[in-house]
């Protein structure tokens, strides 16, 4: 029986293959250059704070190149392989059977409807795990460089952090449990509605709609998050916006947080010295919140207003005691993150594989 599931599966196993090589030989051929740039730009030999504005321009650079096209692809393929096995490799498995009639033969035999379906889930699942993954090791080889700039400080263009939404879902083992979970939502799906066209719908709509829900809301709660408070002249924005009868609406969003590099910044707010969070503008540093002044004048904090621009406004919120309250996962719980999601998403693999099995039995 396995080997005849491995030659009915001969079809899903080329296409994977084709891709593989289709995939590595891209990023073989681009990969060498890639590191060479890093190279070239001195981030080789550069300590400490010194790589910052190396590792912006290193990357800043790629926006202008090819290799900012190939991280894109790269990283969309991976996105959407267990999508595409959750189509095309498991809602045909059981509803292609009821359709075509095969499946009063097939389940007929010398061999139980338990262990033809047993075979068919460990063959496909095993396989769809195998290539997700091994697009997302050959990417992340690729990206070395990349991941390099990001550790150095960097954050523009490709450069983000491996918490941020493309990165978190591309590396690491999360793409291991899209795959087997996508694999038997298909599988169960073909199975409940005994067609292949409309099983490949449902299975595309759940897909999306948990990998939409999952960074959203579920993923940020699968640990405490922790809490800190930073001086508003650590931020590299502070900007207010009018709204209403001209009240002064005071904004913030920290980019970074001092001390944590590679966090994943979940929320952040201006508070008083109280800790409450304030949401107006002292009216003392609604004046000094202006154009930046000429290149070299004084941009010293003043309460006052002396000064004009970003730094002086920002020094005038810390006169007046307001701070940043930033609220982040650190970058320590990222493979914590990682075991945890996929964990969940193999959970639900093996509970639609459970409901294959039932449905499988009461099937005519």
């Amino acid at each position: 029986m396995i080997r005849f599931g491995m030659l009915q599966f001969r079809i899903q196993a080329i296409t994977a293959a084709v891709t593989l090589a289709a995939f590595t030989i891209l990023l073989a051929a681009t990969g060498p250059h890639l590191a060479s740039m890093y190279a070239a730009d001195g981030l080789d030999s550069c300590h400490g704070s010194s790589c910052l504005s190396m590792a912006t321009y290193f990357t800043a650079s790629l926006a202008r190149s090819p290799y900012d096209v190939v991280f894109l692809l790269s990283t969309g393929i991976i996105l959407l392989a267990p999508a595409v096995i959750g189509l095309f490799w498991g809602a045909p498995l059981i509803a292609r059977e009821l359709e075509t009639g095969t499946a009063t033969l097939a389940w007929n035999q010398s061999v139980t409807r338990t262990r033809w379906l047993a075979v068919k889930l460990v063959i496909g699942g095993l396989t769809a795990m195998a290539v997700t993954e091994a697009l997302c090791l050959m990417q992340t080889w690729w990206a070395v460089p990349i991941s390099q700039a990001v550790a150095d400080g960097s954050g523009v263009g490709v450069a983000q952090s491996r918490f941020s939404q493309l990165n978190f879902a591309t590396h690491g083992i999360t793409p291991l449990g899209y795959a087997a979970f996508a694999f038997a939502l298909g599988v169960a799906a073909g199975a409940l509605i005994r067609r292949t066209v409309p099983a490949m719908a449902v299975t595309l709509a759940i897909f999306a709609a948990l990998q939409v829900a999952m960074p959203l809301w579920v993923r940020p709660n699968l640990a405490p998050p922790d809490r800190t408070v930073v001086p508003v002249t650590s931020l590299g924005a502070a900007i207010p916006s009018e709204t209403g009868a001209g009240g002064t609406i005071l904004t913030f969003y920290a980019i970074t947080i001092p001390g944590q590099p590679g966090a994943w910044l979940l929320s952040s707010g201006p508070v008083n010295a109280a800790g409450q969070p304030v949401s107006a503008t002292p009216a003392a540093c609604i004046s000094v919140e202006g154009t930046s002044p000429s290149p070299g004048a004084n941009q010293a904090a003043s309460p006052q207003g002396a000064t004009t621009g970003p730094v002086a406004f920002r020094g005038c919120l810390a006169s007046h005691g307001i701070r940043e309250a930033i609220t982040y996962q650190p970058a320590s719980r990222y493979w914590r993150f990682q075991l945890t999601e996929t964990a969940i998403y193999l959970a639900l693999a093996l509970a639609l594989a459970g409901y294959c099995f039932r449905r499988l039995r009461r099937l005519s």
